[in-house]
């Protein structure tokens, strides 16, 4: 292990030198590679004198203490905590190193790529006022600005701290303990820095992140529609073939996001406006995933997928075929919106698979699993206003990747018709939901469903409509919708959780 020592007190005879010498010796022991800054040593200026301090000349000081940086896997700040904060030497020196486009740069006003991952760090901190005072009552400034503001937002992640307090009156004896504790500090290095339970995180998280979670609970509920909507005409409902039905879809969405992640992944990389909502999980594009993972993890999952296909096939009552042809219809269909040769997406009928796929395809997938008739219109008329109620969100994710979209070649109605139009068409598609959920009410066994509450949905499309109007008459549109995705996703609640909790 790489690890680097920076000692932030401005005076050579300090209690915090002998820490750090007590630190050094222990890290070394455990066969680490250590480099020793003390910033007082160093020669720069001070104050930053620029707009940006990125801008700002950088001295041979500063250059090598980010080499130093860039060259460690560990981090070790040493510093005294005075009137509730570090050393204004110490402060100086993290004003002038972790700069922008060295420890981070700004993507758009609310991302930012973290560029000292993965690195890790040590906080070791000494302060005369009681970790507990100092915790409750001051709310631990001194390493909470270091640890969360500078370090993790940095990238630098997990930040370790270790506090010694009291110093002002402790006795020799005691910091002859202390200087004991971190020498076995130092010496722990041998056995790495990430707890068992870290280094899981470490692989598990970007996969989660990959997978894109958000998304998931709006097919689920789909599918409940089509499964619960087969109970209602039969009073029949198979528990084991409904969790395998519906692990089956779960594949078929991470498959067919993980391939759009692969697909999309040079539109991802020059798009500024991404969000939780459009843009892709930005894996691929952070880093974070590797491209052969990702076609690793879509042909395995795809494996798993079809065995347990087959296993559904023989455990629904529905005719076998019938089941393998709905869940091939629907994964051939999905895939498609990014994957060559159809790439929906990219020839303008991308907004419509994903409401087609989010609505009626998981509705007749989960009837047809529990036995249902492929031909009976209970199911299909369910997802009418669902699929009229996906599509308008679909149409709008595309407003922020607009630019992008448009470099690459993708086809998307945004792209197509232009934001303002595009715009205008998401506003009838949320007509349409009304519209069809009023016609379908008049249908006895639909509005037992759906009953009255549905009505509700009307102010929210109000809501949304007045917000897709002011959208499309503003001259300067801006690039992120984030306002209005939240608005038009929720939307979609109405068509998907008043039907499931109808039915069930």
């Amino acid at each position: 292990m790489k690890v680097l020592v920076i000692l932030g007190h401005p005076r050579k005879d300090s209690y915090c030198h002998a820490i750090a010498e007590s630190y050094i010796k222990g890290a070394e022991k455990a066969g680490a590679q250590v480099e020793y800054l003390e910033v007082i040593d160093l020669d720069f200026e001070h104050n930053v004198l620029v707009a940006s301090p990125q801008n700002q000349h950088r001295e041979k000081d500063i250059l090598h203490a980010q080499s130093l940086i860039k060259w460690a896997d560990h981090l070790v700040f040493i510093y005294p905590t005075w009137w509730g904060n570090m050393p204004a030497v110490l402060k100086a020196f993290i004003d002038r190193v972790f700069v922008p486009g060295f420890a981070f740069y700004e993507i758009q006003a609310d991302a930012f790529q973290k560029l000292l991952s993965p690195r890790t760090a040590q906080i070791i901190t000494t302060m005369d006022t009681p970790v507990i005072i100092d915790r409750l009552i001051n709310g631990a400034p001194s390493v909470k600005s270091l640890k969360i503001a500078t370090l993790k937002f940095c990238g630098v992640s997990p930040v370790r701290k270790k506090i010694l307090s009291p110093i002002k009156h402790s006795d020799q004896a005691q910091k002859d303990t202390w200087l004991e504790e971190v020498f076995e500090l130092g010496k722990n290095l041998e056995n790495g820095i990430l707890t068992p339970w870290e280094k899981l995180m470490r692989k598990v998280i970007p996969w989660l992140q990959a997978i894109r979670l958000q998304f998931y609970p709006m097919t689920f509920f789909a599918y409940g529609i089509g499964a619960y909507a087969y109970r209602e005409l039969t009073s029949s409902f198979n528990l084991l073939v409904f969790i395998l039905g519906y692990i089956v879809l779960f594949l078929i969405e991470v498959i067919t996001v993980f391939s759009n992640d692969y697909h999309d992944r040079e539109t991802d990389k020059i798009n500024r406006n991404f969000s939780t909502f459009s843009g892709g999980s930005r894996v691929l594009v952070n880093g974070v995933l590797t491209e052969n993972s990702i076609k690793n993890s879509i042909r395995n999952l795809f494996i798993i997928s079809c065995v347990l296909t087959v296993i559904l096939g023989f455990l629904s009552t529905a005719p076998f075929h019938l089941v393998i042809l709905a869940t091939t219809v629907l994964f051939l269909i999905a895939v498609s919106y990014t994957a060559p040769p159809l790439k929906f997406s990219y020839n303008g009928w991308g907004e419509v698979v994903v409401g087609f796929t989010h609505s009626f395809a998981v509705i007749i997938c989960g009837f047809i699993f529990q036995g249902g008739n492929i031909g009976n219109p209970f199911p299909w008329l369910l997802g009418i206003p669902l699929f009229l109620s996906i599509v308008p969100a679909i149409i709008m994710a595309g407003i922020p990747d607009y630019e992008a979209d448009k470099q690459t070649g993708k086809g998307t109605l945004a792209v197509r018709m232009g934001k303002s139009k595009a715009t205008g068409l998401a506003i009838g598609f949320v007509a349409l939901s009304i519209i069809s959920v009023l016609v379908l009410k008049q249908i006895p066994e639909i509005n037992a469903v759906i009953g009255d509450i549905i009505y509700l949905a009307i102010g929210h499309a109000i809501w949304l409509v007045a917000l897709l109007v002011g959208f499309m008459c503003k001259r300067d549109k801006p690039n992120r919708i984030d306002g209005i995705m939240a608005v038009s996703l929720m939307y979609i609640l109405w068509f998907a959780l008043v039907p499931f909790f109808g039915l069930v």
